[in-house]
């Protein structure tokens, strides 16, 4: 299995596991993707990542700060925002 499929992989589980437990899919799948990424992403990024719509997007990362398990943070030079995720997943929960 690649580094590729792998990530593929954890985000359609994470989204899985978020609909069971009463989450939507895509906000599980976009709190997925900031997880496994290496770096801060723009809603661009994430949009086309997962195949999904700006306003979708946009909605489930504002429900994910809002939960405070998403931050976002800007760069010197660039106007769009550029999402995150804690990556210690013991301290999101905490």
């Amino acid at each position: 299995m690649t580094l590729e499929e792998g990530k593929n992989k954890f985000i359609q589980a994470w989204g899985a596991l978020g609909s069971t437990w009463g989450i939507n899919r895509t906000m599980a799948q976009v709190h997925a993707l900031l997880l496994v990424s290496a770096y801060p992403l723009s809603a661009d990024a994430i949009m086309q990542e997962l195949n999904i719509s700006r306003g979708n997007a946009n909605m489930n990362l504002r429900a994910l700060m809002d939960w405070g398990l998403v931050m976002k943070e800007h760069k010197a030079g660039d106007r769009r925002e550029y999402f995150y995720a804690e990556q210690d997943i013991w301290k999101a929960l905490a």
